[in-house]
This record gives structure tokens, sequence and C-alpha cells, in this order.
């Protein structure tokens, strides 16, 4: 019998393949992104976890697996919507049970930082956390509100700015074609002033996807069109021209992604935008991912 009890699907960033997988909540406190089809499922009702279950969770863990782990995950979407008086015991926990962890992480949305003084921010750094995925999406206000995010630039600036200021490295990401052909432009301009005004540790973009269709986003965004690869690499050449990053990590890696870049923001700048403009001037020579290998 597994030690900790998982609601299927359970999902996880790619950096945290080899992290423990923590279920401090079931689902996510928001549920309204047209976009997102990650919480939908009927057994992902948002609820918080009995925090004897997991502190319960956490102890035979750590009887069974010791000091094998190195990192742990806070799931499911939204563990940052508990008070941070049952973080930081969860906190407390895991570097009782669980002595080697050497890294902490949470998925985290922005409208659960404005409950949260920066004192409080600053006691769950102190107590472990280390690591923030703040899934942005756009920074553009009319591109948020179309998709139903819940955030403006100004609410995610705000919550990336308490992150950084107690010292949880962040990792923000962005939808590539997001805003479909009519608000492309300012999706990536104004994607990028957030960047810039925040000088995330980390950050990525991914192409916005449906694999269960697009019905349910386009209810809510319905003169939405799609961008076709061209679209999504011009949308990703204005976005790189605008960023004036100091040292930010890049990746644009996942599956959901035709182009593949990976650099150092703003170190590799230069090297990453030729690689765009190559794939712009000359898809069928650059290297791209197969349509078969981006299926989802």
């Amino acid at each position: 019998m597994l030690p900790i009890r998982y609601i299927e699907p359970v999902f996880r960033p790619p950096s945290e393949a080899e992290s423990l997988i923590l279920p401090v909540t079931d689902g996510c406190s928001w549920n309204h992104c047209a976009f997102c089809e990650m919480y939908t499922a009927p057994q992902k009702k948002f609820r918080a976890r009995e925090e004897a279950e997991v502190i319960e969770s956490l102890r035979l863990t750590g009887e069974r697996y010791g000091e094998r782990i190195r990192r742990v995950f806070l799931a499911d979407g939204d563990a940052l919507a508990l008070p941070t008086r049952r973080l930081l015991v969860i906190l407390a926990a895991i570097r009782r049970h669980l002595p080697a962890v050497r890294r902490i992480s949470s998925y985290c949305l922005p409208r659960n930082l404005r409950k949260k003084s920066q004192e409080e921010i600053n006691e769950l750094a102190a107590a472990g956390l280390s690591l923030a995925y703040v899934g942005a999406e756009s920074g553009d206000d009319a591109v948020l509100e179309k998709v139903g995010k819940g955030e403006t630039f100004d609410s995610t600036c705000a919550a990336l700015e308490k992150l950084g200021v107690a010292g949880v490295s962040r990792s923000v990401m962005l939808l590539n074609g997001l805003g479909g052909e009519v608000l492309s432009q300012q999706h990536a301009a104004n994607s990028a002033r957030l960047a810039n005004a925040t000088q995330p540790e980390y950050l990525a973009t991914l192409v916005v996807s449906f694999p269960q269709g697009e019905a349910r986003f386009r209810a809510a965004f319905p003169e939405w069109t799609p961008l076709d690869q061209h679209g999504l690499f011009v949308e990703m050449e204005r976005f790189l021209s605008a960023l004036e990053l100091r040292r930010t990590v890049f990746r644009s890696d996942h599956a959901s992604n035709w182009l593949v870049l990976k650099g150092t923001l703003g170190a590799d700048k230069a090297r990453l935008l030729g690689e765009v403009q190559a794939a712009i001037a000359a898809p069928r020579t650059a290297r791209l991912r197969p349509a078969w290998a981006r299926g989802l």
C-alpha cells in the first residue's frame, strides 16, 4: 500500500520528475481558466487535505524512503491556497520526517498571495519553501479577461514581487498563442513587460493546446482564431525581442512547442532570436519537433 493517497490524474511540472509529489490539496480553488483541462474531472473538485492525513503520509514516507528523497512538490494545483499556519506545519513535518530534502516547491496562483502578507511569505521561505511555479499565461489584461484567468498584469506582478522579496525562486509560465491572431501582438508585448518588471529566475513558454477539444475555450473566447506555426514563431520573436532580462533561465521545450529553445536571458538572447528567425524564414530546414511528437 502506498504511503500517500493519490487522486488521478496527478499533475506536476516537468522539472519535478524526480520529486516526491505530496498532495496537500486536491484540484484547484479557482478552476475557471477556459484553456485549462487539468482539474476539470469530477474527482478533482477542490478541497484541502486533512492536516492529519498529510502528516501521516509524511511519517510513513519517511519510514519507507528516509534519506532517499531530496525534493518535494506540494500538490495539487493550488497548495498555497492553504492558510499559512497549516503550510508551516506541513513544512516542519517535511523537515522532521524527510531530513534529506533540499527543495520544496509548489504551483502558485497569484490570487492566493494577495491573502498573505509579506511577512507570511517570508515565514514560508524560512521554513523551506524555495520554488513557486506561477502560471501567468499572459501579461496582457485583455487576454487574461478573455480566458477567465481571474488575474491582471498588476496582480501577477505583485505576487511575483512578494515571492522575490522573500527569496523564493519564481518559475513563470506563459502560453504562446493564447491571444489568438487578434491579440497576438499585445499578448507578446505585455508578457515581455511582465517578465522585465519581475525578473523571474525561470521562464517557460508552452503553446496553448486543447487535447480534449476547443469547445470550452471557444465558449469563453468565441472570436479566438488560433495561430498557425508561422504565427507562433512570429509571436515568439516579438516576445524575445522585447525581453530585457539580466539572468533568467529560459525554456521553451514542452511537448507542445514546435521549436525547442533553451538558454539564459539575457546572455543567450541573440542566439535564441536567431533560432526563431531561422524557423520563420525556412521552417523546412529548421530543427522542429515532428507533429507526431507533439501529442499531449
